[in-house]
């Protein structure tokens, strides 16, 4: 059973810098297609970036496009997203979600594992 745990939330100034981790328990998150969601108060949950498993290919959601960033550190058990210049409307929880597939996964029915979510604020 793949158990997936994120972190790095908290609350930060628009324009501000977040980190994101995503660490597995009982998998080697090499070996999965990995999707970061997020979903803000009284919205649906929204796709925001996925990485792919066989060759890293990776995707954005066109509102973060050139400020998040997605990749898989030395572990090999570990993805991050990495936000810079974070808009109050990134304000959500941030949820991680796992694969095993090779393919660059789009869609939250896609990802089999799911965290419980991190929560992010962007605020002044």
């Amino acid at each position: 059973q793949v158990q997936l745990v994120e972190s790095g939330g908290g609350l930060v100034q628009p324009g501000g810098s977040l980190r994101l981790s995503c660490t597995a328990s009982g998998a080697t998150l090499d070996d999965y297609a990995i999707g970061w969601f997020r979903q803000a108060p009284g919205k649906d949950r929204e796709r925001v970036s996925s990485i792919a498993s066989t060759d890293d290919r990776t995707y954005y959601e066109d509102s973060v496009e050139g400020r998040f960033t997605i990749g898989r550190d030395s572990t090999g058990n570990t993805v991050y997203l990495q936000m810079d210049s974070l808009k109050p409307e990134d304000t959500a929880v941030y949820y991680c979600a796992a694969a095993s597939s090779p393919r660059l996964l789009f869609r939250a029915y896609e990802y089999t594992y799911w965290g419980q979510g991190t929560q992010v604020t962007v605020s002044s």
